[in-house]
């Protein structure tokens, strides 16, 4: 069950407007005409003890209450001040309250502006344009314009003393309307919001469109996204805002669109507990639940078949727009205008279909998509280099979180690294911090402290050898103390030290020297040596070495990085000379059948891996939990397995890289998706993350079977509405890859 966030609160069920296109008035049902005018005391009490109890139930940190009607401003000062005290003191020490108005302004004056200033009700003012678009539908009952006192309304909350309450405005669509001089209208009048909101309508009721077509309301609307784009965006439209987000992974930001679940409730002015009010919309007491304020509580009515069937997310659309494109921006509409009578007849559920604007959403999301894709895709999927950049990062934002996390527990040897980071902080550092297994050491060590792990505190004291490793590389003359354990003091990217006695523990200062470093123990043992060819073995020092040979990519081969077991297979010992030479031949081997075989392929691998850690075995090349750019690879791979263990594993780290930096799915799981080498339907994560390494493998092996496999997964791909304009456009480049590997 999903707790609801927010309540309709209707005051008043009368209105001062005749608004020709209004839900409640104009609507099949006409139940607000047996309701009282203004809620009642005894409403409102039991209102406000039943939002406490079910926000103190389900521990929500705060919940919003919309003021509405009719016209919520006919309650009178009095009645919404008694609102406003008792929801305000049921909320007390139990959850934010954010309070709104939402009103058609005609009364709004500061004797209201001074109440809702006391008790911080934000206020939104319902107009469709200039004059002659709100003309066409919001007048009196007498056909008088409202349209300049509305005026007059958003001038008083533009005022200084009332604007922070301005919550925006709100425009019910009319295509017969200019759209641009609409927009012009609304903006001119310096909103802190825009709310276009389509007119209620049904598949029995459907929408007005004078010329006929059937994308009518898309058009409109994609020539304000125009206009809006052309002003710099210059006041947020929450509509567009909804669809950007939704087409790059992130939530819908509106209840008309997106498969968000469903966590509004209406409370009517006889307390009568109901569903969203548009349902009004669709047919007499389709809103209606039976609950009511006094008897029952919020959790049963989240509880209704109606109201769970709009929290179901992707399942709970029809079939049809389970299978379109579009349905995660769209959501398949809102669930009233889903509404078709014929389905009941037939047997099916009335709002088990796509919205009457079906065609108008896909072409305004289409439409968005289309204008602004181009700048939506994450820089990190079409430049290496920017992907580089955004893992460095995440991997410094982690070190951020990772010090916020220890919130003083890392004691003085935490902070004098912390302050010792700083002052090295620069490209040494950067060199540090993006070698691969630096990763790994920050999620080891926040993982412990989340675990409450005894060795927490002793995973984050590591910082000290970044620091230190980046002042030696920087030649700065910082001497930096640094743990050691086992007699080994090990410098993250340079090496590893003997110290002291073997399995001995302690500290170490380590200070840059002319030629290399020197340590000597400060805790523990007492010992001075020097490095002069941090590069080079010599006594007791163990450098971290280089693989390449014979105009070979030149990775380091580390197999002395205390984080380097990430990879979920067994890691092997520091490799001898005699095996480290010999594997650096196989591996350079591999290099040159790539080279000549998948040359698209090998160039960026050659970039992008830079350490290889040694495995036990003859699996495959595993790409473990790491930053970008290294490479479990079992030493018993040779030839053709080794180059394609090579290849499978740069595309198993890449794609896991773009992943961590860009959003490239969304709704992952809600749907399954067939793949040829699968036994079962597979997620869209998995799919894509295969066929992103299938593709490679089909370029090198060349197999007719893996190329049409591959063809197919990306035909899938192409249609799967998971995908955010980032996944769309790793689609498409995998998509030319493929083309390039069927020329052969």
């Amino acid at each position: 069950m999903v707790p609801f966030r927010e309540i309709v609160l209707k005051v008043h069920s009368r209105c001062d407007l005749a608004c020709d296109h209004c839900y409640i008035y104009e609507a099949p049902d006409q139940s607000w005409r047996t309701r009282p005018k203004a809620i009642s005391d005894e409403a409102i009490s039991w209102t406000a003890r039943r939002l406490a109890e079910h926000a103190e139930k389900h521990v929500l940190p705060s919940v919003s209450v919309i003021l509405h009607g009719g016209e919520p401003l006919l309650a009178g000062p009095a009645r919404l001040r008694k609102v406003c005290e008792e929801l305000t003191a049921a909320l007390d020490g139990v959850a934010e309250l954010d309070l709104r108005i939402h009103t058609n302004g005609l009364q709004l004056s500061p004797r209201y502006l001074d109440l809702f200033d006391e008790f911080g009700v934000r206020v939104g003012i319902s107009l469709d344009g200039d004059k002659a678009a709100n003309d066409r539908h919001r007048r009196f009952a007498d056909g008088r314009t409202s349209h300049p006192l509305v005026l007059r309304a958003v001038e008083l909350l533009q005022s200084e003393r009332y604007r922070h309450l301005f919550l925006g405005l709100l425009c019910t669509i009319d295509v017969a309307n200019d759209p641009v001089a609409v927009h012009d209208a609304l903006i001119a009048l310096d909103p802190p919001r825009i709310d276009y909101l389509l007119p209620h309508a049904t598949w029995d009721a459907p929408p007005a469109r004078p010329n006929g077509s059937p994308t009518e309301y898309a058009e409109w609307i994609l020539k304000i996204f125009d206009r809006w784009e052309e002003q710099g965006r210059a006041v947020p439209v929450r509509l567009f805002e909804s669809v950007l987000s939704t087409l790059n992974g992130g939530p819908s930001l509106t209840e008309s669109l997106g498969l968000a679940p469903t966590d509004l409730v209406v409370v009517e002015t006889d307390g009568s507990l109901e569903q969203v009010d548009s349902l009004k919309s669709a047919y007499d007491g389709a809103a209606a639940t039976g609950f009511d304020v006094f008897r029952h509580s919020f959790d049963e009515v989240a509880a209704h078949p109606g109201v769970r069937v709009r929290q179901l997310g992707l399942a709970g659309v029809g079939p049809e727009c389970q299978e379109c494109p579009v349905v995660r921006s769209c959501g398949g509409g809102l669930y009233t205008h889903r509404y078709r009578s014929a389905n009941e007849e037939a047997g099916r559920d009335p709002f088990d279909g796509p919205s009457v604007y079906c065609e108008d959403l896909a072409a305004l999301v289409g439409g968005i998509e289309a204008r602004t894709a181009a700048r939506l895709v994450p820089a990190a999927l079409t430049d290496p280099a920017e992907l580089v950049a955004a893992e460095h990062e995440l991997t410094r934002t982690l070190l951020a979180r990772l010090n916020a996390d220890l919130a003083g527990r890392g004691g003085a040897e935490w902070a004098e690294a912390w302050r010792l980071t700083a002052l090295v902080d620069g490209p040494a550092l950067d060199e540090v911090l993006t070698h691969p297994y630096a990763r790994s050491w920050l999620l080891t060590a926040l993982e412990a402290l989340r675990a409450g792990r005894p060795d927490a505190v002793a995973h984050a004291h590591r910082l000290a050898a970044y620091t230190a490793a980046a002042a030696v590389r920087g030649r700065l003359e910082l001497p930096v103390t640094v743990g050691y354990a086992d007699g080994r003091l090990a410098l993250p990217t340079l090496g590893e030290l003997r110290v002291g006695a073997p399995g001995g523990s302690g500290r170490a200062e380590v200070v840059s020297a002319e030629k290399g470093f020197r340590v000597r123990g400060v805790l523990g043992e007492r010992f001075e040596t020097e490095v002069e060819c941090p590069r080079e073995p010599c006594g007791d020092w163990r450098p971290v070495r280089g693989l390449g040979r014979d105009g070979a990519p030149d990775p380091a081969l580390d197999d002395l990085d205390p984080y380097r077991d990430c990879f979920g297979a067994p890691v092997l010992p520091r490799l001898g000379l005699a095996e480290a030479d010999e594997w650096s031949g196989r591996l350079g081997a591999a290099w040159g059948l790539l080279s000549a075989t998948v040359p698209g392929h090998a160039g960026p691998a050659a970039a992008a891996l830079t350490t290889l850690t040694p495995l036990a075995g003859d699996g495959g090349a595993v790409a473990g939990r790491h930053g970008y750019g290294a490479l479990g690879v079992p030493v018993g791979l040779t030839g053709d397995a080794l180059a394609l263990g090579l290849l499978r594993g740069y595309r198993r780290t890449t794609f896991r890289a773009l992943r961590d930096v860009a959003d490239l799915y969304a709704l992952d799981g809600g749907r399954h998706h067939r793949a040829d080498w699968r036994d079962e339907p597979v997620p869209v994560s998995v799919l894509l993350a295969e066929t992103h390494e299938r593709v490679a493998v089909a370029a090198y092996d060349r197999s007719a079977r893996t190329l049409a496999e591959t063809r197919r997964a990306l035909e899938a791909l192409q249609g799967a509405a998971e995908l955010t304009v980032g996944g769309k456009r790793l689609v498409a480049d995998v998509l030319s890859e493929w083309e390039e590997a069927a020329r052969g």
